[in-house]
C-alpha cells in the first residue's frame, strides 16, 4: 500500500485553480482497498494510470469537476514522489450505454509534476484535447442512437423441412416430417415415396446433374426454395 501524500489535496486544489474555464477539486481518502473501485471503475484510460489503479492502493484522490461534463481523475504516481498522474473519467449520465463508445479512442491520462502551474499546462495541451473531443463523439452518438441497432434476424417461415443425405447417396425426409403441404413439391422434383421405408426419397441413380437441389426449405405461405 503506498503512503499517502499530505500534499494531493492542495496540488488537486491548485490544479483545478489553473485549468482553462471554471473546475472545482473533490478530495476522498479510501479506508479500504475497495473503496478506490467507484472511480477507478470510471477512468476513460487504457494507458499507464490504469495500470496504476489496478495495481496499486490508492490510499486517497481527487476529482475535477470542470466544464461540459468533464471530470479529471487525480492521484500519485507510485515510486515517482515528485509526480502525480491525471486522466479523464467517463461520462456516467444514465443515458450513456457502452455501444456510446464504440469506435472512440480513449483519451487516456498523463504524468505531471508536483508544480500545479507546469501540471495545469500538461494536461490543458495534452489531456484536455483528446478528453473534449472524445466526449463530443460519446455525446453526439447518445443523442444520435440511444439504442443499439441490433442485426435482423432471419425471415421467419411457418414450416421447414430438412432433407438428409443418407450414406448410401439418396436425399430425402421422413414421411411424418413432411408437411402435406410439401408433398406435391417434392413429387414435382422427382422425389419418390418408399413405404417399406417409409421416406420421400431422391434416389442416389438421378445423379447430381438431375438434382435440383441439395437441401430445401419450404414455407406454406412461400415458394420452395433452395439453401447451401
Amino acid at each position: 500500500m503506498t503512503a499517502p501524500r499530505t500534499n494531493l489535496f492542495a496540488f488537486a486544489t491548485a490544479l483545478a485553480k489553473r485549468l482553462p474555464g471554471v473546475w472545482t477539486s473533490g478530495y476522498q481518502r479510501h479506508a479500504r482497498y475497495e473503496d478506490q473501485f467507484p472511480r477507478t471503475e470510471q477512468l476513460w484510460d487504457a494507458g499507464h494510470v490504469d495500470h496504476i489503479v489496478s495495481q496499486y492502493v490508492c490510499a486517497h484522490d481527487a476529482v475535477l469537476h470542470g466544464p461540459t461534463h468533464q471530470r479529471l481523475y487525480v492521484t500519485d504516481r507510485p515510486r515517482y514522489p515528485h509526480q502525480f498522474v491525471v486522466a479523464p473519467l467517463a461520462p456516467t449520465e444514465r443515458h450513456i450505454k457502452p455501444h456510446h463508445f464504440d469506435a472512440v479512442e480513449e483519451p487516456n491520462g498523463i504524468a505531471v509534476p508536483k508544480d500545479p502551474a507546469r501540471a495545469a499546462a500538461h494536461v490543458a495541451r495534452r489531456v484536455l484535447p483528446r478528453y473534449q473531443q472524445a466526449l463530443r463523439q460519446v455525446l453526439a452518438t447518445a443523442a444520435a442512437q440511444p439504442e443499439p441497432l441490433h442485426r435482423p434476424g432471419p425471415p421467419q417461415v411457418d414450416q421447414v423441412l430438412t432433407l438428409t443425405l443418407c450414406s448410401d447417396g439418396a436425399l430425402g425426409a421422413p414421411y411424418e416430417s413432411v408437411p402435406v403441404d410439401a408433398r406435391t413439391t417434392l413429387y414435382a422434383h422427382r422425389f419418390q415415396y418408399h413405404p417399406h421405408q417409409a421416406a420421400f426419397l431422391l434416389p442416389a441413380t438421378y445423379g447430381t446433374a438431375l438434382a435440383p437441389f441439395s437441401s430445401t426449405a419450404w414455407s406454406r405461405n412461400s415458394r420452395p426454395r433452395a439453401s447451401a
